[in-house]
């Protein structure tokens, strides 16, 4: 499965090519790469936050949303769909990994590990609506690792967020940053 993936990503990334006028050997950039797939990241999780998460919950109440989802049967929280696509993601190839970081994080294993992700993260609280960009090595390999600000796009974020009870800031608004999505891609 991982190899098909592969073939398909490399097929993908030629018609991408083609599209965008390049050819085969020049490539596209990684920063070109990340700014595509955080596109299709970020536009997914803000139509489930508001579609979804927010109408079902908010709007409609006929269903609630709980980071227990299975035992509450509930609707999973964005920032859990966002992690499960991450994790499928990961053990399908390893063209490129992401995650949902915060200075503030609810859940202690979304907190910054590496300098330039404790830099990036706070580049982009510091910088409302700019991007971060930075190559780093991790365990002698090289990667480019890109950061996007991760903004409260409806009420139920920043409600959510505040109203957790291991959060650790709680006056979060619809606009604020809250963390961010870091995409990592090998170079090389």
């Amino acid at each position: 499965m991982k190899n098909t993936l592969k073939m398909t990503l490399a097929a993908s990334s030629i018609a991408i090519l083609t599209a965008c006028g390049g050819d085969k050997e020049a490539g596209i950039s990684p920063q070109q790469f990340t700014d595509a797939l955080h596109l299709v990241m970020d536009s997914d999780r803000a139509v489930y936050t508001k579609k979804v998460v927010g109408r079902l919950t908010k709007e409609e109440k006929v269903i609630k949303a709980s980071e227990h989802f299975m035992d509450d049967k509930a609707l999973p929280l964005p920032a859990q769909m966002f992690r499960f696509g991450a994790e499928t993601v990961a053990e399908k190839t390893d063209e490129f990994t992401y995650s949902l970081q915060s200075l503030w994080p609810i859940n202690s294993q979304n907190a910054p590990v590496t300098a330039v992700e404790k830099e990036g993260l706070q580049f982009i609280v510091d910088n409302p609506g700019k991007n971060f960009y930075k190559e780093e090595t991790l365990g002698g390999k090289n990667y480019f690792t890109a950061i996007y600000p991760d903004v409260a796009v409806a009420p139920v974020c920043a409600s959510c967020h505040n109203d957790h009870k291991d959060s650790p800031k709680t006056d979060f608004k619809v606009g604020d940053v809250m963390g961010g999505v870091v995409i990592r891609v090998p170079l090389g």
